[in-house]
């Protein structure tokens, strides 16, 4: 080895030891398990928490007395009459929820095509209504608005000539709401999915001096056969078709997104949107 070589490699040697240690971990400015290393840690930042306070109970309530009945597609889950629905909301609310959510089996005598049964001032959901609120003042009731609980044909509509009359329906769907409100009904909760209905219901109700009654809409419910249980549980299931061309398409987001945008300003206090078994709640003013 030549002198000129010798020292350019002491030369080279000295350099790489004299250099700063070159880390193998990336550097990252952003790193968000930093918020994550302890319990004490997330519990701090989590945004949202799951308390018995933020759940609704549905229940499902029947004509006669003294008798509960198992809905077979949901073990666990009974259909009440009135006198045992009031147990149940007593026993509901002392462990802390506050919110209940009713839903009706009507005998099919008391069915029909336009579901005129719905807006019975002394039906079975304003019956129901004005006994919680007698028994158990403080507890939020809410109430489904539909028509499939009470048609004849098992739809959220009027049928004619095999297709469901939106505007026909969204009239009838007004008298069943202000039938809820005058019972004394903290929430109306439309599941119908009829176009525009919740800016009716909403006029409706201040035009009628319920100012205060929220709505509670389903402003985005799938067709799906996960609502099959309840059904079930309600006794009404099409008796022709299905509700493909009144619910959202699983895979149009953008349809569904912009149908969002649409309905959030028609007056609806609050939205929720259904799958399977679970409930998200958002507010919208």
């Amino acid at each position: 080895m030549s002198p000129t070589e010798s020292s350019t490699l002491e030369s080279q040697s000295s350099q790489a030891e004299s250099a700063p240690h070159e880390s193998s971990v990336p550097s990252m400015v952003q790193r968000p398990r930093r918020l994550r290393r302890t319990e004490t840690l997330r519990r701090m930042v989590r945004e949202n928490t799951l308390r018995i306070e933020d759940l609704i109970y549905p229940l499902f309530v029947m004509e006669g007395e003294g008798h509960r009945e198992e809905v077979p597609s949901m073990p666990g889950c009974y259909r009440y009459t009135l006198d045992l629905l009031l147990e149940e909301v007593q026993t509901a609310y002392q462990l802390g929820i506050g919110a209940i959510a009713l839903f009706p089996l009507i005998p099919y005598e008391q069915k029909d095509n336009a579901g005129t049964e719905s807006y019975n001032p002394d039906g079975l959901i304003p019956r129901t209504v004005r006994a919680i609120k007698q028994a158990v003042p403080s507890i939020l009731v809410i109430t489904d608005v539909a028509l499939d609980p009470y048609s004849s044909e098992g739809h959220d509509g009027i049928v004619q000539d095999g297709k469901i009359l939106n505007d026909e329906t969204v009239a009838v769907l007004v008298k069943q709401a202000l039938a809820q409100a005058a019972a004394g009904a903290d929430f109306v909760a439309p599941s119908d999915m009829m176009d525009g209905r919740v800016g009716a219901i909403r006029r409706a109700l201040d035009a009628e001096g319920w100012i205060n009654v929220g709505i509670l809409a389903y402003s985005a419910k799938y067709a799906s056969a996960y609502y099959g249980p309840f059904r079930d549980a309600l006794d009404s299931a099409p008796k022709f078709g299905d509700k493909k061309p009144i619910r959202w398409m699983p895979r149009t987001l953008e349809k569904r997104s912009k149908k969002w945008i649409w309905i959030l300003p028609r007056g609806q206090t609050l939205s929720w949107s259904n799958r399977r078994w679970l409930t998200w709640i958002s507010f919208a003013g």
